[in-house]
Parts: structure tokens; C-alpha cells; sequence
């Protein structure tokens, strides 16, 4: 099995890689800025629900089949972007008082969690830095593949999940203190839809070519 310098080397550059705001970071914190925290943090977990799902595709080398068909590689990538376009235009065209969604878990918050896992699992982009970043700290004599890749895996998510959850918060505790704003509600919604609307085009300018640590993964 890999060794503690080895996971502890991993978990610094997972951490660095993290802290740098990207795709999912801006997906997560324009949640947490127009719904609030609880809708911050459902993203998070959404989101790293759908890196979880990528983790296991690269375990069993679905990723690396996806990302050999040119057809599967742009269905994905082509689904993934229409579908952060649809956020974006539903956010863009909706009242303000339509985006809150109560502090707690509901059928809001639900929509919130699914709209985030889609999002993730539908980005190749997730898909190329996994294939490219993990096995970097693989070491095929110390065990199976498929447990080191796991546990690397599993310890990226673990970090993201932290990291991801402060951003979410320190996101919402600023807006929170600009809610009573009347023209706030307006242009947080509209500036949120242009962000979804951006994140999709994003999305269609991956090309497998691409595979390098960045990305919705790389947050």
C-alpha cells in the first residue's frame, strides 16, 4: 500500500489544487451567494458526490474508455454544458424571491444537490484530471491500482469537502449582510445566471487533448 510520505505529498498538492478557486468553487459559491448556506453546502456535497462517481469510473477505467471515443467523450461534454446553460437561464429569468430556498432540507435543497452532482459527473474536464493527477501518486508495486486509486481518490474528496464547505460559507455570510438590499436580489440573480451560463460554455471548449490538472475537479 502506498506510504504516509506518499499520501501526505498527495494531500498538500490536493490541498494547493483546492484552494485555487475554479470551475466548482464558482458553482458552489454563486449557490451559496444567491440561496444561501444550506444551499452552499448541498452543492458541496453534490458536487463531490459526482467527483466520487469519476473516481470509480477512473478505478475501473470507464473514464479512459469515455475519453478514447471521440462520440462518448463530446455526448458528455455536450449534455454537461446545455445542462449548466439551463441553470443558467432559469436562474437569469427568475423573479428574486424564487432562488431562496429555506435553511433547511426540502424539496428546494433537493434540486439543489441533483443540479450539483449532474453538473460534476457530466464534466469531462473532472473526468481528464483524475486520469491525469492520480496516477501520478499510483505505485503498481505496492498493492492493487484500484486500492491505491481509491484511497488517493477518497482523500481528495475528504479535503474538498472542507475546503469547498469554507468557501461555501464565507460566500453566504457576505451576502448575507447584503439580503435586505432590494437591487442586491436583483443582480445576484442575474449575475449568477450569466455564471451558469459561462460555466457551460467553459465546459464546451474541453477537448480530450486537455488532459492536465485543471478544471471542475481542480476546483
Amino acid at each position: 500500500m502506498l506510504t504516509p510520505d506518499t499520501i501526505a505529498l498527495f494531500g498538500v498538492a490536493a490541498l494547493a489544487l483546492l484552494l485555487i478557486p475554479g470551475p466548482a468553487v464558482t458553482y458552489i459559491v454563486t449557490r451559496s451567494i444567491t440561496q444561501g448556506r444550506a444551499a452552499g453546502l448541498v452543492s458541496v456535497a453534490g458536487v463531490h458526490v459526482g467527483t466520487s462517481v469519476h473516481i470509480l469510473a477512473a478505478t475501473v477505467g470507464l473514464s479512459g474508455l469515455v475519453l478514447s471515443s471521440a462520440l462518448a467523450f463530446d455526448a458528455v461534454k455536450y449534455v454537461g454544458a446545455a445542462y449548466l446553460v439551463f441553470i443558467g437561464i432559469r436562474t437569469f429569468t427568475a423573479r428574486p424571491g424564487d432562488v431562496a430556498i429555506p435553511e433547511r432540507v426540502g424539496p428546494g435543497l433537493r434540486r439543489v444537490f441533483a443540479d450539483a452532482v449532474v453538473v460534476n459527473v457530466l464534466n469531462p474536464k473532472t473526468a481528464l484530471f483524475f486520469l491525469a493527477f492520480l496516477p501520478q501518486f499510483v505505485d503498481p508495486g505496492r498493492g492493487p491500482v484500484w486500492a491505491q486509486t481509491l484511497l488517493l481518490g477518497g482523500t481528495f474528496v475528504a479535503i474538498g469537502l472542507v475546503t469547498d464547505s469554507a468557501y461555501a460559507s464565507m460566500a453566504s455570510a457576505a451576502a448575507y449582510r447584503l439580503r435586505s438590499s432590494g437591487l442586491f436580489a436583483r443582480v445576484r440573480t442575474r449575475a449568477a445566471g450569466l455564471i451558469y451560463i459561462a460555466l457551460g460554455a467553459s465546459a464546451l471548449l474541453t477537448s480530450r487533448a486537455d488532459a492536465r490538472p485543471v478544471g471542475l475537479a481542480a476546483e
